[in-house]
């Protein structure tokens, strides 16, 4: 679950907004809010945020921020409930989706080379092509920070509240620390 504070945080930098606004503004992008992405976060919301951090992190290294914003915008651009198994969708979800959300984007924006790059490798290494460029390793390790702290966040309340998983939790740590 993102926070709305980082969500407000991320509508008020009007530099990056500006980048991505023909995206976020697009009907067929603006249906990812109907695809829930990890636990509770929609497809959306998950996109905004790698994009986002994508930004700031390529703008403070001096490389070409703008194309990894986009692309980092575009890179789980499937329409899809991709728990459920569909007909005429071959190969699991995680191998496949990069080539559907290129083919999905590239119908609705003319993309350049890197972020054709960016939104085909961002998988790696579970897709075997190794990125091109340093913008696709960045999203590549940002989709998966925001993968897991958004399933961290939604996960571990629950768990918490669950006696069960507590006393598993304490007697786990406790073996931890003896060890």
């Amino acid at each position: 679950m993102i926070e709305k504070d980082l969500i407000e945080k991320i509508y008020k930098d009007k530099s990056f907004i500006n980048i991505i606004q023909d995206i976020i503004s697009n009907e067929t992008v603006l249906e990812m809010k109907n695809y829930r992405q990890h636990c509770e976060t929609s497809c959306f919301e998950h996109c905004l945020v790698a994009s986002y951090y994508c930004y700031k992190i390529c703008k403070k290294l001096k490389i070409d921020y703008i194309s990894a914003a986009r692309a980092a915008m575009l890179h789980d651009l499937f329409l899809y409930n991709w728990r459920v198994r569909q007909n005429g969708r071959k190969g699991l979800h995680a191998f496949t989706h990069p080539k559907t959300a290129y083919f999905n984007a590239s119908k609705l924006f003319i993309l350049n080379k890197k972020e054709k790059d960016i939104i085909l490798k961002h998988m790696w290494p579970v897709t075997f092509s190794f990125p091109r460029y340093l913008e696709s390793y960045i999203l590549t390790f940002v989709d998966k920070y925001c993968a897991l702290s958004e399933t961290y966040s939604s996960v571990i309340p629950k768990l918490v509240h669950n006696k069960k998983f507590r006393y598993a939790y304490v007697f786990l740590s406790l073996l931890i620390v003896r060890l």
